[in-house]
């Protein structure tokens, strides 16, 4: 029989992983990511103890990752792929030299030996540009989703709530009636109730992006109170019913009255929303970098700004600047070439620059003056 696990390894990796969650404070997709980089070591080196380790085992283990493919598309793994599986081995051998009966056996060097060439490790950091639709593009894939029934009148109302509040995919299972102010224009992301980034509590107004999402909001939500008689603990998007039918095959049979487990169904409906529309697939959060672009153009000071990226759920302006705001290759070439033509509004220009700075130097990008 063919050993697939070593018990003082599972041991190991079964400290290393509580100690990722809870003193690094990782997520569960990135436990999985580590669990998957160590197993794929563990079965290159059949599975030998980690305190037999050696640093031609490292070696070895680049050159076989190189030549691996990926298990669902059949083509080489990707260098950002091996980036990240070396990363994450780097890291857990560190680790290792501080455990105990590990100390005379591994430096810290050791586990250098994980590391990528710079060239490579340049290439897999290399950010390419996401696809990111614009907002005409958004109201074109809403304009033209169905609204027959109970569940495509949700599915609309989804894809519209998004775009008009820059909520993250994570949140929306667990919103409820409650939270929504449709006189206020208003959403609170109460931490105690809705699953939010960093258990960050926010209000969010909603985004100057058109009568229409925001009708079809207001239309559902009145859907919700007046006809389903749902009450303000009650999920906003409640999850599909799915019953048997006649023929004894699983049907669609409208809503339930809970909230759906997770993101899954969410992507799933933006998904047949795009294709639909005749577009790529973009996934819910690309929308959020949507609105940064859209603050980008209405936003003419710092202030403005700043007010822009708190209502994404941004602490500082810095973040919608790299993290959000990336201005797209077509839009660059626009700008540099008007530039020559417009004048510029050097107030408002070195206002928001200040502000920027300020950031910077807050969050320890760069150093104070």
């Amino acid at each position: 029989m063919t050993k697939d696990h070593h018990p003082e390894n599972e041991r190991l990796k079964h400290r290393y992983r509580t100690y990722m969650r809870e003193a690094r404070q990782h997520s569960e997709a990135s436990l999985d990511a580590i669990d998957k980089a160590l197993h794929r070591f563990e079965a290159y080196n059949r599975f030998k103890p980690f305190r037999a380790f050696h640093s031609q085992q490292a070696v070895g283990f680049k050159h076989h990752l190189a030549s691996q493919c990926n298990e669902k598309t059949g083509e080489p793994l990707s260098v950002a792929t091996q980036h990240a599986t070396l990363a994450a081995l780097k890291a857990f051998f560190v680790w290792l030299v501080d455990q105990p009966g590990f100390r005379r056996r591994l430096t810290y060097s050791d586990a250098d030996y994980f590391s990528m060439s710079r060239g490579d490790a340049r290439i897999a950091k290399t950010r390419r540009e996401p696809r990111v639709p614009s907002l005409e593009q958004v109201q074109h894939v809403i304009q033209r989703m169905p609204a027959g029934t109970e569940i495509e009148r949700r599915d609309r109302a989804v894809v519209s709530f998004v775009l008009l509040t820059g909520a993250r995919d994570g949140a929306i299972p667990s919103l409820r009636l409650k939270h929504v102010d449709l006189a206020q224009g208003r959403v609170m992301f109460d931490a105690r109730e809705v699953r939010t980034k960093f258990s960050k509590t926010f209000a969010t107004w909603f985004f100057p992006v058109g009568d229409d999402a925001r009708a079809i909001v207001v239309e559902w939500v009145g859907y919700l109170q007046k006809e389903a008689l749902y009450g303000p603990d009650d999920p906003l998007f409640p999850a599909t019913l799915v019953q048997p039918g006649p023929d004894r095959r699983f049907r669609l049979a409208g809503l339930k009255r809970t909230p759906w487990s997770n993101a899954t169904p969410i992507r799933g409906i933006f998904k047949e929303a795009f294709t639909n529309a005749g577009l790529p697939y973009c996934s819910p959060h690309t929308l959020r970098k949507t609105l940064a672009q859209l603050g980008q153009r209405l936003c003419p000071n710092a202030e403005q700004l700043k007010a822009w990226s708190q209502n994404l759920g941004h602490e500082g302006v810095l973040t919608t600047f790299t993290s959000y705001g990336e201005v797209s290759a077509a839009r660059q070439a626009e700008i540099i070439k008007g530039l020559g033509h417009a004048p510029t509004t050097l107030t408002e220009a070195a206002q928001l620059v200040q502000r920027v700075a300020a950031e910077m130097v807050r969050s320890g990008s760069v150093g104070g003056p």
